[in-house]
């Protein structure tokens, strides 16, 4: 996922901002993280660089 992406993309529950955490970088890529809701609090992953917004009850949990 491109990182500029966040300034598009927003919660598909409440529609707020998201916060990135990155946990794997290949230059501007974010290859692994997660993104969190800044209202819900609600977290989405980022897998092989593809960022999962699916709502909670359509996609498995997130590991804490």
């Amino acid at each position: 996922m491109k990182e500029d992406l966040m300034d598009i993309i927003c919660c598909p529950l409440d529609k707020q901002e998201l916060e990135l955490t990155v946990d794997e970088r290949d230059g501007d890529d974010v290859i692994d993280g997660t993104l969190t809701c800044t209202e819900c609090g609600e977290r989405y992953p980022i897998e092989e660089g593809i960022p999962n917004l699916l709502p909670p009850d359509m996609r498995d949990d997130i590991p804490a």
